[in-house]
């Protein structure tokens, strides 16, 4: 889309390999498993060190690791063979969307999200909700989508991770260089950095952008740390979700504002804007005042935005959706509602909502409000979303609140073990990627020898434990650490065991703690005579949530109890990386929430992916996704009237599963020490999990539903 100078990590390459660089600056690599190997093989302990960052590995890399690489005929086989279908991928003009909707090829999707998880090393995300951007991103691309993600780099990121002997979580930030990330400075056709700039209360701030490669898809990230701006300013894209209201405004000012003032700026007019949650939702009020300066009324430029926004919300507690006080508003916006032709008390009438602290400004019902497809995340999150937005429709009944569902999922080829995709080429059939979201694609799958499933399954154990190992290693040779957390992150893990992952973020309504109601019988479980059961944990407390991050704490006392003997670990840090090595390496995921507060959740289709037999709440997206056969269900689909006799009903059904099917089932094995009843459950999770819950059937349930219905009725307007 844009004409940018070469990366600085090509000026340093050979010219026989210098098209390394056009790799490391788009992560089609992170989905495509022999474009890694390409980077890992130069110098794999570099590699790993930089947490499998290209664009600074290939900065730093040593010159003797390049000219090996000249001499290797094996390597430069390999280079010309990914390289070739990096080249074909982005050229390929045979697309699912440009077969399906010709005529809409140039309809531009533009994405807003306030995090982007595309992988580990672009620290510029929290948790789900900026994976989940990654991975429409990442499948917009596979399928030809016409799309733009909008979004932030920010300076130092979402927090690093340190347990402390005590279990107490601390969080630190680290100063992210720009040179160090695959991202390169937005120019004008001049060649000059671009900027946009938005008004802040008594200054204007300027924006810098950024472009990275997803594939075929732009990403355009953007931070105010511009020497024109005050030190103050240049702060406001530091880290990820302040708790400071002034910082969280202005962020989303920069987000909704500024990412449709850059857009613009870039020529790039979407067609249609698609909200990630309420952070964007600014965007409205600023395509609101281009239509009225452009001399559209108020109500006719408001109904043009309606038709070209969709909306997905991820939240299905009230108090998680955000508002800011009026008097906030009126500090940041007293030059908005005359550009938007309106008065003070009509804009502030437009996301209106009483809170116990007095009137605010609700940007979900902004954005509701002026979305005319808006979506929530599961089937029982869309139930969920209706009763708690149907105020917003006085008179109609809740089954009729105008709010859809579109499922979660997850983008197969950045989660799926590279052991697991290559069985599947010999298993599937060569192409059956680019089917991967039919059914049919997967039925041969039941086929594949129960001893080669479980080879791949037993080899993906035992990287994760060598994974847990050193990681454990290295904390004992750098950190001034006591022995007992050596063992508690997994010093200790056997391959041999059945391991059972909990990965997630640390909010209290996940009930991390459910297992620990009772300890002594979690005890018995872990330490059955040869019928032993270890469990993974990982993940971190939002820095501000302190009832979170004592959840934490109270799972380390009890991981580090000598009677537990290693088999309770807490990996610290939780990342994508480590991400991918508990959802492929565990046997059982394991997941928690006090239903219905998780809106979909997808690490447990990450898992499903990858063989993982789910045991899960019937919550979020399991209710679609459990037939009685792929895995467990926790509990029942009732709702309870107080949260502790919900908890005591959940914690007796989990430990009943586990106790009378999960563990007997893992140890019942033949001649042959198979488990086949087990494999038999992984072959059912993998065929009927792997294709409803894609991004691939996810992204064009968005493309049908929600896009080119916009496109459709924009296009009327020409």
């Amino acid at each position: 889309m844009h004409n940018h100078p070469q990366p600085a990590s090509a000026t340093g390459l050979p010219r026989r390999i210098r098209r390394l660089a056009d790799l490391a600056y788009n992560v089609w690599w992170t989905w495509n498993p022999d474009a890694m190997r390409l980077f890992a093989k130069l110098d794999p302990q570099s590699w790993h060190r930089l947490n499998h960052n290209p664009a600074k590995f290939l900065r730093t890399i040593e010159r003797k690791h390049l000219n090996a690489a000249l001499t290797d005929i094996q390597y430069l086989e390999s280079y010309d063979r990914v390289m070739a279908q990096f080249d074909a991928y982005l050229g390929d003009q045979r697309t699912w969307f440009a077969a399906e909707f010709p005529q809409l090829k140039d309809r531009v999707v533009a994405y807003l999200s306030m995090e982007f998880g595309l992988h580990e090393s672009l620290p510029i995300y929290a948790g789900g909700l900026g994976v989940l951007s990654g991975d429409h991103s990442k499948e917009a691309s596979d399928i030809g989508l016409p799309f733009v993600g909008v979004g932030f780099i920010y300076q130092q990121g979402y927090f690093r991770q340190h347990i402390t002997e005590d279990g107490w979580q601390e969080a630190y930030w680290e100063n992210i260089d720009v040179a160090d990330l695959p991202v390169k400075p937005v120019a004008t056709p001049d060649g000059d950095e671009l900027l946009v700039s938005v008004e802040l209360p008594g200054r204007v701030v300027n924006i810098r952008i950024w472009e990275m490669g997803v594939g075929r898809v732009p990403l355009f990230l953007m931070d105010t740390n511009v020497e024109s701006n005050s030190p103050a300013d240049r702060d406001l894209t530091a880290r990820l979700y302040s708790s400071d209201l002034d910082v969280r405004i202005t962020q989303e000012i920069v987000l909704g504002i500024g990412g449709v003032r850059a857009l613009r700026a870039m020529n790039i007019n979407p067609k249609v804007w698609h909200m990630n949650e309420g952070h964007s939702a600014f965007i409205i009020l600023e395509r609101i005042a281009e239509l009225v300066k452009a001399g559209r009324s108020f109500d006719a430029a408001a109904a043009d935005v309606r038709a070209s926004t969709v909306f997905t919300t991820h939240t299905p507690v009230p108090a998680g959706n955000e508002a800011f006080p009026q008097w906030l508003m009126e500090k940041y916006f007293p030059q908005y509602w005359d550009r938007m032709g309106l008065d003070r008390d009509s804009f502030m009438a437009l996301a209106k909502v009483d809170q116990q602290w007095g009137p605010s400004f609700s940007m979900p019902t902004l954005a509701i409000r002026f979305s005319e497809r808006r979506n929530a995340v599961s089937e029982l999150h869309g139930q969920v979303s209706r009763k708690m937005w149907q105020f917003l429709w006085p008179g109609v009944k809740e089954d009729e609140v105008p709010i859809t569902s579109i499922t979660n999922g997850i983008h197969t080829g950045s989660w799926l073990a590279r052991r697991l995709r290559l069985l599947f080429d010999r298993s599937l059939g060569a192409d059956w990627y680019e089917h991967l979201d039919d059914p049919e694609t997967w039925d041969s799958l039941l086929s594949i020898p129960d001893e080669e499933l479980w080879a791949v399954h037993r080899h993906l154990k035992r990287r994760l434990q060598i994974f847990m190992n050193d990681r454990a290693r290295a904390q004992w040779a750098t950190t001034r650490i006591h022995p007992v957390q050596i063992i508690a992150s997994g010093a200790l893990m056997d391959p041999n065991v059945l391991t059972i992952g909990f990965a997630r973020r640390f909010a209290t309504y996940k009930r991390a703690g459910l297992l620990f109601r009772d300890v002594d019988r979690l005890l018995r479980l872990v330490n059955r005579p040869n019928m032993p059961v270890q469990f993974v944990f990982a993940g971190k407390a939002h820095p501000a949530d302190d009832p979170g991050k004592r959840v934490i704490q109270e799972l380390y006392r009890v991981i580090k109890r000598a009677e537990f003997a290693g088999r309770l670990i807490f990996i610290e840090d939780y990342d994508q990386n480590i991400a991918r090595h508990i959802v492929q390496g565990c046997d059982v995921w394991l997941n928690t929430p006090r239903r219905p507060h998780e809106a979909s959740g997808t690490s447990g289709q990450k898992a499903a992916l990858n063989g993982v037999l789910n045991c899960s709440i019937l919550d979020g997206w399991w209710p679609e996704g459990f037939n009685g056969e792929n895995g467990w269900a926790i509990g029942g689909e009732h709702d309870y009237d107080r949260e502790d006799e919900q908890d005591a009903a959940d914690s007796e059904s989990l430990f009943g599963l586990l106790e009378n099917e999960i563990v007997p089932l893992y140890y019942k094995v033949d001649e042959k020490d198979l488990p086949r009843e087990w494999i038999r459950k992984m072959k059912e999770s993998i065929a009927t999990l792997a294709p409803a819950f894609s991004t691939r059937r996810m992204v064009k349930d968005y493309a049908t539903q929600m896009y080119v219905p916009a496109m459709q009725e924009t296009a009327d307007d020409e």
